[in-house]
């Protein structure tokens, strides 16, 4: 059974207003909105082609896991200077430093699986199918229904620091034994984070395209590896 880490980030925020006035409340404009997710799927789409010719690139030069502490010191680290960069040119480099190590750290993962894991090219193929098509979805769910998610927000706080705790206990206590329950939790709350982040943006909630790239891209990101180890935990039955 090949070896798994979850990663996962809250940004869920986001500038609030609005380009219009009516009766005192601001609402956001259609083209600024628009413009917003047009921005938002440009950008994901260029990360996670970025993504995958790194995590390529790592399973062909035969790149060793990181290690836990490296891995997620990176992971913040870009994080933390793509947040600080968000409202500047420079933000977009930082978002392909960001997913380009994500890349990275992927690729001895994927490598682990296609070698030691039974039909793992399989399970990798169906793992990447299957988070496509519910991005897919829950996305054109959002934008066609127009559905305010912001309901969500605080269930979705809470799960999201949860998971980061148990991310740290993970660091010093074997949790293997509670990986199904894990994974299959990570898998829900991004699915949420989609829907959330993707009404933030309809609903103005979300005007920074480079905020809701990494929040989009950091979703898919963990529902496919934990996708991957459902499959295959499944496949070890």
């Amino acid at each position: 059974m090949a070896e798994e880490r979850n990663y996962r980030v809250v940004t869920t925020g986001g500038n609030r207003g609005g380009d219009l006035l009516a009766g005192g409340v601001a609402i956001p404009s259609e083209l600024a909105t628009n413009r917003v997710l047009r921005n938002t799927y440009l950008l994901l789409a260029a990360t996670l082609l970025f993504s995958a010719a790194m995590a390529g690139v790592a399973m062909a030069v035969g790149m060793p896991y990181l290690g836990p502490i490296v891995t997620l010191v990176g992971y913040f680290g870009l994080l933390f200077l793509t947040y600080r960069l968000r409202n500047s040119a420079a933000g977009i480099a930082a978002v392909f430093g960001l997913t380009g190590f994500m890349g990275l750290t992927l690729g001895p993962l994927l490598s682990a699986y296609m070698s030691n894991v039974p039909n793992g090219g399989d399970l990798v193929m169906t793992s990447l199918g299957v988070t496509g098509l519910l991005f897919a979805g829950l996305s054109v769910y959002v934008v066609k229904s127009r559905r305010d998610m912001s309901f969500m927000g605080s269930f979705l706080t809470v799960g999201l620091f949860g998971l980061l705790g148990v991310i740290l206990v993970g660091l010093f206590v074997d949790l293997s034994a509670f990986q199904m329950a894990i994974s299959s939790a990570v898998v829900l709350l991004m699915a949420g984070m989609i829907l959330y982040e993707t009404s933030a943006i309809i609903h103005g909630g979300q005007d920074n395209y480079i905020l809701a790239t990494v929040s989009l891209y950091v979703s898919i990101y963990n529902i496919f590896v934990n996708l991957l180890a459902l499959l295959g935990m499944g496949g070890d039955d």
